[in-house]
């Protein structure tokens, strides 16, 4: 029984050390490719030079099915987050303020919730008065396939604003504040994909 519980935990160790890795990697090997970082830990990618955005899917915090690529023809935020993490307990009236200012405006708010459980995670949005669904995340694949894509989400927590076309036009590395989104939100307006 120690055995397999040893295992599980070198696997998932291993798990998490070869995403890092990658994100690492693409991080490296993006840099300088078509966007632009500021020392604010946003990354805005040009119009006509933005990596496609993984089709990913999975399942909300309620359970209901969540595919990314349903959201195509909006802009959406994406913002990846914990009930565990501080920064992002800081951030959420934020995403909740801007959600209820940009959803008529043809603008999707969804969350990803990395290493948490439901319960945890629901008791967090309904304190933060988050209506937006989020993937449950505790493995991080949601995570893992951004990574695989050329976007690196290597920090929590961090807010990916994808066009309408699927195209990531930039992120926030970090708690977000309303200035950048609302910045990336309008660079998302500009494409060329």
């Amino acid at each position: 029984m120690f055995k397999a519980k040893r295992r599980t935990v070198v696997t998932v160790t291993a798990v998490v050390a070869v995403l890092l890795a990658a994100a690492l990697a693409v991080t490296l090997l993006t840099s300088g490719k078509g966007n632009a970082s500021d020392a604010n830990g946003i990354v805005a990618y040009q119009a006509g030079q933005r990596p496609l955005a993984p089709n990913v899917t999975g399942t909300s915090l309620t359970g209901s099915a969540i595919k990314l690529s349903s959201y195509r023809g909006k802009t959406v935020v994406l913002n990846f987050w914990g009930s565990w993490c501080s920064p992002c307990r800081d951030e959420a009236p934020t995403l909740a303020g801007l959600d209820e200012q940009y959803g008529s405006k043809g603008v999707a708010f969804l969350g990803d919730d990395v290493g948490d459980t439901p319960a945890n995670a629901l008791a967090f949005t309904q304190r933060a008065g988050i209506t937006y669904p989020s993937f449950s995340d505790n493995g991080y694949l949601v995570v893992a396939d951004f990574s695989v894509a050329g976007v690196a989400v290597s920090d929590t927590p961090t807010t990916v604003v994808i066009d309408k076309t699927g195209h990531v036009a930039g992120m926030v590395i970090g708690a977000a504040s309303y200035g950048q989104l609302t910045t990336l939100i309008k660079d998302a307006a500009v494409t060329k994909e």
